[in-house]
């Protein structure tokens, strides 16, 4: 199991240990005060990353080799020399995903306003991706939360590293095999009920929340859409909705057994303009059965009045499928070591969460 989180918050990069005694504790800080809307550690050479949206001051990345002890400045995504009127500018990084083991160095990212960008040299530089930008289809893209769109989930095919898949609020699911040369649309069975008449289907416009991959069984995907869970196993070319999931069908979160396809973890909530737990509850939706059923678990979670929001990025599962985290908005942050039978909170007083990740 893995005994090490990074968190992103709103005021800084947390990084968390398990101690000798089993107890989480923060054991340093980095960027404390500002924004850190994603981080990454690259398993293949041990590199830290850390995205900030620093405001008036912009976007930043930054760069670790020795484990976070300290940080250098890396150039950032870059949308100059782009038509537009307004002409394109990188508002957020929101996604960092390493390449295959085949590919070191290879980075990628995904941004605000929805574009996809690759990195062959550990983020020293970056070439957007064109046959995704260039794609008719992103004429209809849009913000949903924010006034763009935005690339949140990059899903790199751990068995073939050129089968890359990305999920986009608001612009659907897409694919490639061959490393982004060719795009291809996916999520048939995808709904919306937030677009106008005729447009419910229109695979361009669909708003999926969060997407993950099996690593044991790449061509089975998850996913949390605005509208409602859907899960793919062809590889996001069809992607039935999953009807049993209770006591909310949305959300923003979802994590998938690293081992087990058919089991999956989801953090319910009362949707659109509300957005806090369903009955001021708490709970983790799971199914292990590939949808068919789903139970509640609230063992360790507050069961009210709680008002505690998971964010897209805020559920992670490790490699072994039995140690979850879990954080909210509101700052607390939650372990379970029993493959989400029970959670336990380890800290009430962090900034609000953006991000988690097991390191």
């Amino acid at each position: 199991m893995s005994d090490r989180i990074l968190m992103a918050t709103r005021k800084g990069l947390f990084d968390v240990r398990r101690g000798p005694s089993g107890a989480w504790a923060i054991a340093r800080e980095s960027f404390l005060g500002s924004p850190v809307t994603m981080m990454l550690r690259d398993a293949r050479d041990g590199t830290l990353y850390a995205a900030l949206n620093l405001g008036h001051f912009g976007v930043k990345l930054h760069r670790s080799e020795d484990d976070g002890a300290s940080w250098t400045e890396s150039p950032t995504p870059s949308y100059a020399g782009l038509p537009g009127d307004p002409a394109p500018s990188l508002q957020q990084i929101w996604a960092l995903e390493a390449g295959g083991p085949d590919q070191p160095g290879v980075i990628w990212a995904g941004t605000v306003p929805g574009g996809l960008f690759r990195s062959a040299d550990r983020g020293a530089s970056w070439s957007l991706n064109a046959p995704l930008w260039e794609r008719p289809e992103r004429a209809q893209w849009m913000g949903a939360g924010n006034d763009q769109p935005v690339i949140h989930s990059i899903c790199v095919d751990p068995r073939n590293s050129k089968r890359i898949a990305l999920a986009i609020s608001t612009g659907g699911v897409w694919f490639t095999d061959d490393g982004g040369e060719n795009w291809t649309q996916g999520g048939e069975g995808l709904y919306s009920d937030y677009t106008p008449p005729g447009q419910t289907e229109n695979l361009s416009l669909q708003d999926v929340h969060r997407l993950v991959q099996c690593n044991a069984a790449p061509e089975i995907f998850w996913l949390q859409h605005h509208n409602g869970v859907f899960r793919s196993t062809d590889r996001l070319k069809t992607t039935p909705e999953i009807k049993a999931c209770r006591p909310s069908k949305f959300g923003f979160a979802v994590a998938v057994h690293p081992k087990d396809p058919d089991t999956a973890w989801f953090v319910p909530a009362q949707k659109d303009e509300f957005r806090y737990p369903v009955d001021g509850k708490l709970v983790v939706s799971r199914t292990k059965d590939g949808g068919k059923s789903f139970e509640i678990i609230d063992a360790g979670l507050p069961q009210g009045p709680a008002y505690d929001l998971v964010y897209r990025h805020g559920l992670e599962v490790d490699g072994t499928g039995e140690r979850l985290v879990m954080a909210s908005t509101t700052g607390n942050a939650w372990i379970s070591e029993t493959g989400g039978d029970t959670w336990q909170l380890f800290s009430a007083h962090l900034p609000p969460v953006y991000a988690v990740r097991f390191a």
